[in-house]
């Protein structure tokens, strides 16, 4: 074992003395009161430590409860925001059952996760522009301190473009990296359709990863359940996704129940934004299928005949927009002449300024799965928006 110089030790101690003595006569009497005081305090309450019975030294034990937080915005015959509303003004059932609301707040001002995933695919080339327009003003406005907000683009890929930050500029410059991609001969396999079996997305951590599937498509469930599980799991306060796509999923290993049941465990909220390009759906073979990306499952076909999919085995994308907000407890909006986009972001924004939080404690000894919430308020014809239910256990 290596021994000590004694000299050196003893040079080291003395130098930093003669560094304490000439700190003292600089900082004169002043220095020496603070030092006098504070030595004082620390005797005054070691001597009180000591005193005190050993019982009342007792550590704190740390008591690990649930608590269920249900985030709810409550409207008027109207339709206008009651922000104004108490704890009695509300009653809460899970599985039909009444429970108690032990936790209360009107959430105007705590910090907010926010994510914005936007489709990318080639049946939204042409309104990306005004999506992307339309999402930059929207996060300068919504965002304020102590807010962050990520990026996702999804296609035949989901790609984190942002992490979570509050950082404007980043944000904007990841919005104008937002680009459909270039058709190419892999996406259009004589023999694709349905569902990609393998190629599930998934995230490494940081921006700028791609991760995705084969062939084209859009991974819309997939880039719910990458947010909801990997992002938003992890984050504390209000969580809310905002979706820009027109609701057709192609290609996605998760399902659409899987994304749903990742955004409910994760507390998240999720907005949809129907964004539909009527004039491309009306001329290129109808609803969520562009033309001249063939197979069967991407619909519309190779020139010269390609089979068409039957009406019915389209899948309609606002339905499947309305069904993952109203779950998690958002909305569905539509964007058209009578509501444009700002408008939308603007509602929005109203919301998710004027929410109410409420809290409960579960039983002990409740099954694990999905529990079913019932919300309501009091006030004459109110209408509550709120999550239907949420996961116990794993």
């Amino acid at each position: 074992m290596r021994q000590r110089n004694p000299v050196l030790l003893q040079t080291f101690t003395l130098s930093f003395r003669d560094a304490r003595i000439k700190f003292f006569m600089r900082s004169q009497w002043m220095g020496v009161l603070v030092l006098f005081a504070g030595t004082l305090l620390s005797g005054q309450q070691d001597t009180e430590a000591q005193s005190k019975p050993a019982a009342q030294q007792t550590p704190p034990i740390a008591v690990n409860v649930k608590v269920v937080n249900v985030l709810a915005t409550v409207r008027d015959k109207h339709g206008k925001i009651l922000s104004d509303l108490g704890q009695s003004d509300f009653t809460l059932e899970e599985d039909g059952k009444p429970v108690t609301i032990r936790y209360f707040a009107n959430e105007t001002n705590l910090p907010l996760t926010l994510g914005v995933l936007v489709d990318t695919s080639m049946s939204q080339r042409r309104v990306l522009d005004q999506e992307r327009t339309a999402s930059k003003t929207f996060l300068d406005q919504v965002l304020h301190e102590k807010d962050t907000a990520f990026l996702i683009h999804f296609d035949k890929e989901v790609e984190l473009l942002q992490d979570s930050t509050a950082s404007r500029p980043k944000l904007e410059s990841a919005l104008d990296a937002l680009k459909t991609p270039e058709p190419t001969q892999e996406d259009n396999p004589p023999d694709s359709g349905g569902r990609s079996g393998e190629g599930c997305p998934r995230r490494n951590g940081g921006g700028g990863g791609r991760h995705g599937g084969h062939h084209a498509g859009t991974l819309l469930y997939d880039a719910v359940y990458l947010a909801s599980n990997e992002l938003m799991a992890k984050q504390q306060g209000r969580k809310a996704i905002i979706i820009l796509s027109d609701g057709v999923d192609r290609g996605s290993k998760e399902s659409l129940e899987s994304a749903i049941e990742s955004a409910q465990r994760a507390d998240t909220i999720v907005y949809s934004v129907l964004f539909k390009d009527n004039e491309q759906y009306g001329n290129r073979g109808g609803f969520g299928f562009p033309g001249g990306m063939g197979g069967p499952g991407m619909g519309g076909g190779r020139r010269g005949g390609g089979r068409r999919e039957p009406e019915e085995q389209r899948p309609d994308g606002k339905k499947i927009l309305t069904r993952i907000s109203k779950e998690t407890g958002g909305q569905m909006f539509e964007v058209s002449k009578k509501q444009p986009i700002d408008q939308i972001y603007s509602s929005i924004q109203e919301e998710l300024r004027n929410q109410y939080n409420l809290g409960f404690t579960p039983e002990k000894g409740e099954s694990a799965g999905y529990h079913k919430l019932l919300l309501k308020a009091k006030p004459k014809d109110s209408t509550v928006q709120a999550r239907d239910g949420y996961y116990a256990g794993e």
